[in-house]
């Protein structure tokens, strides 16, 4: 499984309230909570992201509450995964039960630039900044975790009993 893209890049602590800001939390609409992701901190973001790019974050990635919302929006938004430093750990739990693929990976965290072309191979944990022509090694998926992202979440995996 491979992600590719082009990089919306982040800093360090992005929290929940800036992925989805509270005041639109009266949904749960994928595509609604998706018109309003990072508003906050990138009014453009919305009109920017295309389906497919990746997001890289600093440290402490979806540090904040633990609600669904933040990485939901995310995907919805059309990002295809995200790399950070380092994640908050339910963060971390959220997003790959509703099927984000995240991946921590210091060093690509810290070198690719906004706008960069990357691709992510998931089995691997291979990390390609095209724009650069480096790569970095994260660690890959184990197949459970896999199967969980390719059914689109945990719910999905259960119901179709692997």
């Amino acid at each position: 499984m491979k992600a590719n893209g082009k990089a919306i890049k982040y800093g360090d602590n992005i929290d929940t309230d800036v992925i989805i800001p509270a005041r639109y939390l009266n949904t749960s609409s994928p595509e609604e909570l998706a018109k309003h992701c990072m508003e906050d901190i990138d009014k453009d973001f919305a009109d920017k992201v295309q389906t497919g790019d990746i997001m890289v974050g600093g440290a402490n990635f979806g540090c904040g509450s633990s609600r669904e919302h933040a990485p939901i929006a995310i995907k919805a938004s059309g990002i295809s995964c995200v790399i950070a430093k380092d994640f908050a750990r339910i963060f971390y739990r959220n997003s790959i039960n509703i099927g984000l693929p995240i991946l921590e990976c210091a060093e690509a965290s810290e070198d690719i630039d906004a706008g960069n072309e990357v691709e992510v191979n998931f089995d691997t944990g291979v990390i390609t900044n095209k724009t650069k022509n480096k790569q970095y090694k994260a660690v890959a998926f184990p197949p459970f975790m896999q199967g969980i992202i390719n059914a689109g979440g945990l719910v999905e995996y259960i119901k179709g009993n692997n």
